[in-house]
């Protein structure tokens, strides 16, 4: 085993594996972790922490996931290449490793435009790919980048990456998410999916590469909640594609029923995406709406998790 962590236990066995996203508070009380993490209990394999998402300044992903390491649960650790160098990214690794934190999401993180400090600077000082080669030294060579002294201990580590199915030019993405595997990622997380068709052809495509052969994939998934925000999400999120069909779904749906047709489409989504081979699990990006997990879970049939 590569980090020994309940993820890739799961995804090595041969399980449909299960990961939803824990956004820490934009403030210091650990009790609204904790609070978010007893709702995924039992529910999923591993408890992504958001970096600064929407770059927006919350708790660190490192501190919420020493959080969940001391409830008994399985953190996967976001991090972005916006806010940190080299140096202060290959600290907090070999911290993260320290405090038992087993796996590693390698991401290039949103635009700062988009959060509430618009004034900061953007560093990355390397790129997602290239911080996916950077664990896998760590990891396997117990080595720091370009330094040859070993480090002193081991840093088991899952390293895991995105992709964005959905974004252009389509024709790349394949080929995109082919250099992060030869970087080094051992699982990969989508984009949230609503056009199943397409994210087939994108599949079709990964695995004329058989890159489905040397990674795991999760495919995404995201509730909507409304038909508002389904049009939000149809006509301001990049990367992001809403089939007519779901935008009429969630705009006929009766007043006060728009969140029951979402979580519906949810779990339909689910059973289309573990028909398409080379799919090993979905990761559920339920946007502050963690109380809704163990429902989506239940409706997909994917309870009780097994064990490993």
């Amino acid at each position: 085993m590569k980090s020994g962590s309940t993820l890739e236990k799961m995804l090595d066995a041969g399980h449909f594996a299960v990961t939803a996203e824990l956004g820490p508070p934009s403030g210091s009380n650990g009790d609204v972790v904790r609070t978010k993490a007893e709702l995924l209990r039992g529910v999923v394999d591993g408890v992504n922490v958001t970096d600064n998402q929407t770059a927006i300044v919350r708790m660190s992903s490192l501190a919420a996931c020493s959080i969940l390491v001391q409830m008994g649960l399985e953190p996967v650790m976001q991090m972005v290449c916006r806010d940190r160098n080299r140096l202060a990214m290959q600290s907090d690794i070999l911290g993260a490793s320290a405090l038992g934190v087993r796996n590693l999401t390698c991401l290039s993180g949103d635009h700062q435009s988009f959060g509430n400090q618009q004034g900061a600077r953007k560093v990355f000082d390397i790129d997602s790919v290239q911080l996916i080669s950077i664990v896998k030294r760590i990891r396997d060579e117990g080595k720091l980048l370009d330094v040859e002294d070993e480090l002193d201990g081991k840093v088991p580590m899952f390293i895991g990456a995105a992709s964005n199915p959905f974004a252009q030019p389509y024709a790349f993405r394949a080929l995109r998410l082919g250099k992060k595997v030869a970087a080094g990622a051992d699982y990969v997380q989508t984009q949230c999916i609503y056009d199943v068709k397409h994210f087939a052809e994108f599949m079709q495509a990964v695995r004329d590469l058989g890159l489905h052969h040397k990674v795991k994939i999760l495919a995404g998934v995201t509730p909507l909640k409304s038909a508002g925000m389904t049009r939000y999400m149809a006509e301001k999120v990049p990367g992001i594609i809403i089939p007519p069909e779901i935008l009429q779904r969630m705009s006929a749906a009766p007043k006060g029923k728009g969140s029951e047709e979402g979580l519906k489409i949810c779990a339909e989504i689910i059973e289309q995406l573990r028909a398409i081979e080379g799919v090993a699990g979905i990761h559920i990006m339920a946007i502050e709406w963690e109380q809704k997990v163990r429902d989506i879970v239940q409706r997909a049939g994917l309870l009780p998790r097994p064990t490993v």
